[in-house]
Parts: structure tokens; C-alpha cells; sequence
């Protein structure tokens, strides 16, 4: 699990998996997550805009990240 800090709240979740690297792309982050492919914590999620806040844990791709607000 790595740690990402966030410094306005809330994010949504499709720009947090690009912005981390986790998809190539904005459209490939909505497409992973409509396939339901995307967990938030421990939940599969399919809203594209789901607000992300701090200590949230998003999983995708055998990839674990903790939501921190700086």
C-alpha cells in the first residue's frame, strides 16, 4: 500500500487514478470503473465521481493506495 496526499477535498475518483498513474488516461479511468473493476473501501465502485476523501483506500490493478489530506 503507498500513500497519496490530497490537498483539497473532496477529489473524485476517476482523476485520482490518473493523476497516480494507475490508467493512461481520464477515459480509461471512467472505463475501469464502469466495468467495475475499482474498489473504494473494500466496496466495488461505479460512480466515475465518487468523492474521494482522506482515508479512503482505493484498490485497482493489484494497486492499494491510502487517501491522505495534507
Amino acid at each position: 500500500m503507498r500513500y497519496v496526499d490530497i490537498y483539497k477535498e473532496p477529489v473524485e475518483l476517476y482523476k485520482i487514478l490518473k493523476f497516480e498513474g494507475m490508467v493512461a488516461s481520464g477515459g480509461q479511468a471512467k472505463s475501469v470503473i464502469d466495468e467495475g473493476l475499482v474498489r473504494v473501501n473494500g466496496e466495488i465502485e461505479v460512480r466515475r465521481r465518487k468523492k474521494i476523501v482522506s482515508g479512503d483506500i482505493i484498490e485497482f490493478a493489484n494497486e492499494i493506495i491510502n487517501i491522505r489530506y495534507r
